[in-house]
């Protein structure tokens, strides 16, 4: 065993397995839960022809252009790189050219149309953060998450027309712990995929793995995750408040709304911590008050403990500082 990295400079646990199919493989895939897979293919030597990623996007108040996680390994290796904004002929005329025997995809964010899915001999394998047939789709780690789930896992699949409905070559299960946000989960679910995915290759090139069906009946869909999903409605309890804390982490993260002055303002809710228990004394469903040391707020059932803060157009501040500032926040209502 070796200790590698992945494209954020956290180790990684390598073990080398010592039979490595003598195939070409182009890579697919774009943010930092890709970038680990691509990393551990390149470690267990896997003759990688070309690695296929988003095109680079404006980022921070700058608006410069910044590469993928994926395209950042694949250029620390001198891989090829191709960065369309669809799979036109050009685009699928260089996929032909480094003439791939197997494609793998793992979060790349578009969907493959049936030529690419054709051109390789042993097919298209997805790695998808998720148990399928349950959470098909985009956000899998976003939806276990708001669906307070307490199990979930990495499928390997071949790729077919439909959203993640091809059949399993393989998959592992993982215990979700109870206070782990999406970063967490995706960082420790990347890991998982890439080792399942380095023991599995062999076995299925050699045809000792036979795919399975999924069942469709057990499907379930992610939905799309937007900026507004993260707007707190504090009539729900803690728990399902805390969940969507833990799937909106770091982006689109929560929210809610403080009337300060007579004018609604957008407030972050960076971190927070939850009691599930209702207390002793029921207030109305969002105010605000103290409880021993911490900053709580009322929730249908329970109460949600805010840590750290961000009013709109302001610095972010942990909650004790954001109260000496704004002394009317004790008893006012959320939004």
């Amino acid at each position: 065993m070796e200790e590698s990295s992945n494209s954020e400079g956290t180790p990684v646990a390598i073990h080398i397995q010592e039979k490595v199919p003598k195939i070409r493989v182009v890579f697919m895939g774009t943010p930092s839960f890709a970038a680990t897979i691509l990393q551990n293919l390149i470690n267990h030597h896997y003759q990688i022809v070309g690695v296929v990623t988003q095109p680079d996007k404006p980022t921070g108040r700058a608006r410069e252009l910044q590469p993928s996680h994926t395209k950042q390994v694949a250029l620390h290796h001198d891989l090829p790189v191709l960065q369309p904004n669809r799979f036109d002929e050009e685009a699928y005329e260089t996929l032909k050219l480094w003439k791939p025997d197997l494609i793998i995809v793992a979060a790349y964010g578009r969907i493959l149309p049936k030529n690419v899915l054709l051109l390789p001999g042993f097919g298209c394998i997805n790695v998808h953060a998720s148990l399928l047939p349950k959470w098909r789709g985009a956000s899998p780690i976003h939806n276990v998450l708001l669906s307070g789930e307490t199990e979930t896992g990495i499928t390997l699949m071949l790729m077919d027309e439909g959203v993640d409905t091809g059949d399993i070559i393989t998959s592992e299960r993982t215990d979700i712990d109870a206070n782990e946000t999406r970063p967490e989960l995706e960082a420790r679910l990347a890991t998982i995929g890439a080792e399942l995915l380095s023991h599995t290759l062999a076995p299925f090139i050699e045809r000792k793995i036979i795919a399975q069906s999924q069942n469709s009946e057990e499907a379930t869909l992610c939905q799309l995750i937007d900026r507004e999903d993260g707007h707190i409605f504090w009539n729900d309890d803690s728990q399902a408040l805390y969940d969507r804390y833990r799937a909106l982490t770091p982006w689109p993260g929560i929210f809610t709304f403080w009337k300060k002055n007579g004018v609604l303002q957008r407030l972050k809710l960076l971190s927070i911590a939850h009691i599930k228990q209702a207390p002793q004394v029921r207030r109305a469903t969002g105010e605000v008050f103290e409880i021993g040391e911490s900053i709580g707020v009322q929730t249908g059932t329970g109460i949600l403990l805010l840590e750290e803060v961000q009013l709109e157009g302001k610095e972010r501040v942990d909650i004790r500082t954001f109260v000496r500032g704004y002394r009317d926040f004790i008893g006012s209502i959320l939004e």
